[in-house]
Formats: C-alpha cells, structure tokens, sequence
C-alpha cells in the first residue's frame, strides 16, 4: 500500500490510525480528512490504495464516504473502522463496498498486522464480526424460495435498504413517495417472516441481492 486516506473526525484517533497505517506500510503517503466534506475533496483529486472510514462523521455517514470512494476509485480498499459493530450496519458497509469491518477495541498491533493481510487477499474483519457472520448464517439456514413471493420493486427496496439507504433515500432512487416506501418494507417483512432492518440486510446478502 503506497497511499491511505483516513476518514476520521477525532484527531486522537486520527494520529492513532496514522501509526497503525505507518506500522503496517512504512512508506504509505497519508492523507488524513476529519469530515465527509474533506473526505469527497480528497478523493476527488487522488487515487488511494487504501481508505479507513470512521461512521460516525460530523457532516454524514461514513457510508456515503464509502460510496463516492466506490464510485470515483473502484480499485481502493476500503476499510470500516469504528466503534459501532450492529448486524445493520456491518451488512450495509460490506454491502457497499467494503472490504474489511474492524472495531477500535482492538490493539493497535493486531489492527497494523489486519491491515497488512489485505495484501494477500485475506479479509479485515475483527474476529467478533466475523464470528457474528458466521453465526448468522448458521441459525438462519438453508435459503428458501420466500423471496420469489416480493414483486420487482420489493426486491429493489429490499436491495437499497440492505445497502443502508434511509426511506427517503430509496424513495429518491426508486422515483416513489416516502410513503410507499414504507409500504413496501411492510410487505417485504410479513412475506419474509422478518422484523427488523438487520434482518433484511443479511437476506438480500445472502440471496445475492
């Protein structure tokens, strides 16, 4: 890794994550931004081997820095690193795009030798969110055909509210009212047996969605 940017708005942390990144490539160039407004600007003007994205941003969502870095740089790795490890958001941010999920609890030492082992391919996710992926998967079972029961535009709302796309959002990406919106999340959980976000989330991941 030759080039990092750290999105990240508490400059304790910032200093931490630029040691961690430091330890881990000694001559990565990097390039810290505190707010979703700086991150945007950053990347607009490189390209960066790698970004470490806090959620929690002052101006936004670290998932909709995640999403321009997608859109703008496709070939940078992006990293999820925060203190907020809900099913939720671990399946939006891998949704998204991400290609690593690590909380702060940890050490530095293992987040710089995480960092290191996405050079051989080899996932950061932090050993409890990899453990909760698998569990997941284990109690939830086999896949059954429920999801042939959603029309097409359940299917899409299912797809973007997976992705961590609030109401409105999918109501402007799929050109309907909020309202409908809502309707149609209704339906997707009395059809799927489910009751929450997280649990829409796993299942479109899981089908592929």
């Amino acid at each position: 890794m030759n080039s990092c940017l750290i999105i990240e708005d508490q400059a304790d942390n910032r200093r931490w994550l630029n040691a961690i990144v430091s330890q881990a490539f000694p001559h990565c160039q990097i390039t810290e931004a505190p707010d979703l407004k700086s991150s945007r600007a950053a990347s607009a003007k490189a390209e960066f081997d790698l970004a470490l994205i806090d959620l929690s941003l002052p101006d936004g969502s670290g998932l909709d820095a995640l999403r321009a870095i997608q859109r703008s740089s496709p070939q940078t790795i992006c990293v999820i690193i925060t203190i907020m490890g809900d099913d939720a958001l671990i399946v939006a941010a891998l949704s998204a795009g991400a290609q690593g999920y690590l909380l702060k609890e940890h050490p530095a030492e293992q987040l710089s030798r995480q960092l290191r082992e996405l050079s051989t391919g080899v996932p950061a996710l932090s050993p409890s969110i990899a453990k909760r992926i698998m569990e997941h998967f284990q109690r939830t079972g086999p896949i059954e055909a429920d999801h042939e029961l959603l029309t097409e535009r359940e299917k899409e709302t299912l797809v973007l509210i997976s992705r961590g796309y609030r109401n409105s959002e999918v109501a402007d990406q799929l050109g309907i009212a909020p309202t409908t919106v809502a309707s149609h999340i209704k339906a997707i959980y009395r059809k799927l047996g489910i009751s929450t976000r997280a649990e829409a989330s796993w299942y479109a991941t899981r089908l592929g969605l």
